[in-house]
C-alpha cells in the first residue's frame, strides 16, 4: 500500500502555524499537509512531496540563502524556482514595462549609486527591490525637508546589499485603494480591496508586514483586461502558476497599472470563502507526484 502524499506549506518562525488566512488550506488540499517553517535545521525536506511557498516573510536580508533553499527543493516547489528566483526581486517590474505592460513608473538606485529625490514629482515611494509586507518602505513629499529622510532610508536599503526603487506614489490610492486580482491555475478566482497604506512622516514599519484594510472588491473589465494580460507575460515564461496576484492601481487618467505581480508568497486573501480555498487546493493537488 502506498503512503499518503505529504505536503509541506512552507512558512516562517514568526508564524509556525502559518497565516490566519490560510487556516483553511490544509483541509482543502486534503491529506497530510503541514505547516513548516522554511529555516527549520531539523526539517527533513525529502521527506515531502509537495512544498508550497506561503507565508515565508523574513528572507528579504538573506535572499541568497532562501533561494538556495528553494533551489534545494527541485521540482516539488510550487511555484517553481525560476519563478521565485525571478519575483523575489522587483527588478521585474522593469521587464514588465519593457514588454509593453503598464506599469507604476520605477527608478531604481543601485547600491553606491547617488540618489536624488526624483523631479517634477510631488509625492513618492522609496523602497527596497527585495522586500515583502512593505518593510524598509516609505513615503515622502518633494518638500526639502523630506530629502533627508527620504535619502537615509536609501541609504539604509544600500547598506542591507540591497537595491533602492523610487516610484512616485499614486494619487488615486488614497481613494480607491489598490485592486488585487487572484489567480489559480491560471484561472480568475476573485479580486479584493486594499486600502491606502503609506502616510506622509511615518517611518518604515518594524513588524513583519504593515497592517493592511481587506475588503472584497468587483474588478473592472479594465482591470481584468490588464492583469490577465500580465498572467498570460508569466505564463509564456514559466508555464502555468498554481497561483498568482496582481496588484493595480489607477493613474491620472483612470487607467489600471501594475504596482506588483506577486508569484512567489503573496497573501491570496481567502478570507475563508469555501470556493477560493477549493480552487486552490485543487491547483495544489494537481501537481502532486503521481503514485
Amino acid at each position: 500500500m502506498s503512503r499518503e502524499a505529504r505536503v509541506a506549506l512552507a512558512t516562517c518562525s514568526a508564524f509556525p502555524a502559518g497565516d490566519e488566512d490560510d487556516a483553511g488550506l490544509p483541509a482543502a488540499i486534503g491529506g497530510d499537509v503541514t505547516f513548516v517553517v522554511w529555516d527549520d535545521p531539523a526539517v527533513d525536506w525529502s521527506a515531502y512531496d509537495l512544498v508550497v511557498l506561503r507565508s515565508t516573510w523574513d528572507y528579504q536580508g538573506r535572499r541568497d540563502r532562501y533561494l538556495a533553499w528553494a533551489r534545494s527543493l527541485g521540482d516539488r516547489l510550487v511555484n517553481p524556482y525560476d519563478v521565485v528566483a525571478w519575483n523575489t526581486d522587483k527588478r521585474y517590474l522593469r521587464e514588465l514595462a519593457d514588454a509593453g505592460l503598464p506599469v507604476v513608473s520605477t527608478a531604481l538606485v543601485e547600491p553606491g549609486a547617488p540618489f536624488a529625490p526624483p523631479a517634477g514629482v510631488d509625492d513618492y515611494v522609496v523602497k527596497p527591490t527585495v522586500s515583502a509586507g512593505s518593510r524598509d518602505t516609505a513615503r515622502f513629499t518633494a518638500d526639502p525637508a523630506d530629502a533627508a529622510r527620504s535619502a537615509s532610508l536609501v541609504e539604509a536599503i544600500h547598506a542591507s546589499g540591497r537595491t533602492a526603487m523610487v516610484q512616485p506614489y499614486v494619487a488615486s490610492v488614497d481613494a480607491r485603494g489598490e485592486t488585487a486580482t487572484l489567480f489559480f491555475d491560471g484561472t480568475f478566482s476573485h479580486a479584493i480591496h486594499k486600502g491606502p497604506l503609506l502616510e506622509h512622516g511615518v517611518d518604515p514599519t518594524a513588524d513583519v508586514f504593515l497592517a493592511e484594510t481587506i475588503e472584497p472588491r468587483e474588478a473592472t473589465a479594465a482591470e481584468r483586461a490588464v492583469a490577465e494580460r500580465v498572467l498570460a507575460f508569466a505564463t509564456e515564461r514559466f508555464g502555468t502558476l498554481a497561483y498568482a496576484r496582481v496588484d493595480l492601481v489607477e493613474d491620472d487618467t483612470g487607467a489600471p497599472v501594475v504596482l506588483e505581480l506577486e508569484l512567489t508568497e503573496p497573501s491570496l486573501f481567502f478570507m475563508g470563502d469555501p470556493g477560493r480555498l477549493s480552487e486552490f487546493g485543487a491547483a495544489i493537488r494537481a501537481r502532486l507526484p503521481e503514485r
